[in-house]
């Protein structure tokens, strides 16, 4: 059987891997989160020929990590950034209507009037929404995508969030915003779409020395040395982009959410949005995910010191998410209904501000001193642009022979009906299948069970989760491993 020209494999990484060391790319990515992986597609969709690099799996740092919204950029009004609210709002029009509409649905934001929100907190989200209306009116997204905000009763917001405190709840201001199915699904599809055009992805190969012309670098699975070489070059390794740019100052900040079952929480059908004590610009949301899953997030703390590599959550984090949810609910969710908890690192350009709440969210995009592009910063909703950016200013710099960007009008491929097929069920509780299993080691890119667990089916968001599926998930990684040989 022919492979599909989107499929990420073990068996093709192999050929790509010597293919890379044997040639010369136009263009090196070294990164393989939501940034590296679109500048990836930006660049194999205009003809040239590509090579990226991840040290270690598709959304193995901060892409995986996020709330999973596509939003529009309203808090940036607030701040007064309007520049990058607007960025977000056309971004999320084109995700929503031409590139991935299949991944990602419009989310109903409920503000709730409840007594532990002031009236100064309910005007200023009311404002807000209406705004957050005319960016998103200005980006010619139609209602049909995204309904108009409107209040609801408080009949209405307890049918929509049924575990609201239902004393002295006077209603609330219903919005929309566009939701992911999953961040890191994301990810892997735009590979995959990056891959179908002709793109080498490389997971698993290490980069120990950057330049302009390419890069030395180790494939970590065998301990192989590689001379990759390449006509230009760009770093996309979000927090990690300053151990390879040492011009680049990076404040990582540190994004927490938890996960709770939606049962505890009333079964909610709408994000609820709940402002900060004393704030009108920043919020904690709780987000209806898939298979029964709450999330609450989330936080914006410095994270000074070496960059680890997988952030952890901090018990003050948790409790403070924990006492903004409870603000609002009947009956206070205890810390021992957490079922997990996550932390993500933003990749802030650092600008100096006295809190990473209050640093710029527009991205950087720059040639650095070894001759290489550096991106960084950006939100997750304006990743196509930062890529677009990132490729010009490559093929600029380098006189690479390239025509415009085509990536607001690219659709990102889709699972056929074939690939999506049922099949035997290995989890009740997550819904996780034999045949998720297999797609996402033959398609996606996933060569240990905990690129399946972690960044291709998120199952483990929860250790309990992870605990149950853990020992049929290796088997099936196994079996598929070796009858892709």
């Amino acid at each position: 059987m022919t492979a599909h020209p989107s499929a990420l494999n073990a068996h093709r990484r192999a050929g790509e891997l010597t293919r890379a060391a044997d040639g010369i790319a136009d263009l090196l990515v070294v990164g393989g989160g939501i940034t590296g992986v679109g500048v990836a597609l930006d660049a194999a969709s205009r003809g040239l020929d590509v090579t990226l690099v991840e040290a270690e799996d598709l959304a193995f740092g901060t892409s995986r990590f996020s709330s999973k919204l596509v939003h529009g950029g309203l808090r940036y009004l607030a701040t007064g950034d309007v520049a990058t609210a607007r960025e977000s709002a056309i971004e999320r029009h084109l995700l929503m209507t031409a590139i991935a509409p299949h991944l990602i649905g419009p989310l109903g934001q409920l503000l709730p009037f409840s007594p532990r929100v002031s009236l100064r907190q309910r005007a200023a989200g009311a404002a807000g929404m209406a705004l957050g209306d005319l960016l998103r009116m200005r980006a010619h997204t139609r209602r049909s995508v995204l309904p108009a905000p409107h209040p609801v009763s408080a009949r209405t917001a307890l049918r929509l969030a049924p575990a609201l405190d239902p004393r002295g709840l006077r209603g609330g201001m219903l919005s929309y915003d566009g939701q992911l199915v999953d961040d890191a699904r994301l990810v892997a599809t735009v590979a995959r779409t990056a891959a179908a055009h002709g793109a080498r992805i490389l997971t698993r190969v290490r980069v120990l020395q950057l330049g302009g012309d390419g890069a030395t670098a180790e494939d970590t699975a065998t301990g192989r040395r590689l001379e990759l070489k390449a006509r230009s070059v760009v770093n996309a390794t979000g927090v990690w982009a300053g151990s390879l740019d040492e011009q680049i100052r990076v404040r990582p900040s540190r994004g927490t959410h938890i996960v709770l079952d939606a049962g505890d929480v009333g079964d909610p059908t709408v994000a609820l949005t709940i402002p900060h004590l004393g704030s009108i610009s920043r919020y904690v949301f709780a987000l209806p995910q898939q298979h029964g899953r709450v999330v609450v997030g989330l936080t914006d703390e410095d994270a000074p010191g070496p960059v680890p590599a997988v952030a952890q959550p901090t018990e003050p984090e948790i409790d403070f998410l924990l006492q903004s949810l409870n603000r609002v609910m009947s009956t206070p969710v205890r810390r021992d209904q957490v079922r997990g908890a996550f932390a993500g690192l933003r990749p802030l350009v650092d600008s100096g501000a006295d809190a990473t709440a209050d640093v710029s969210r527009r991205h950087l995009v720059t040639t650095s001193g070894g001759g290489f592009v550096t991106v960084l910063g950006g939100k997750l909703t304006t990743y196509r642009r930062m890529a677009e950016d990132a490729v010009d200013l490559a093929v600029r710099t380098r006189g690479l022979d390239a025509p415009p960007s085509r990536t607001a009008a690219l659709r990102l491929v889709d699972r056929t009906v074939s690939d999506a097929a049922t099949s035997d069920v290995l989890d009740d509780s997550t819904g996780l299948t034999r045949a998720d299993v297999e797609y996402a080691v033959r398609m996606e890119g996933a060569m240990t069970a905990d690129d399946v667990l972690d960044r291709r089916t998120r199952v483990g968001l929860v250790d309990a989760d992870r605990a149950r599926c853990v020992d049929a998930v290796r088997d099936i990684v196994s079996e598929t491993l070796a009858a892709l040989d």
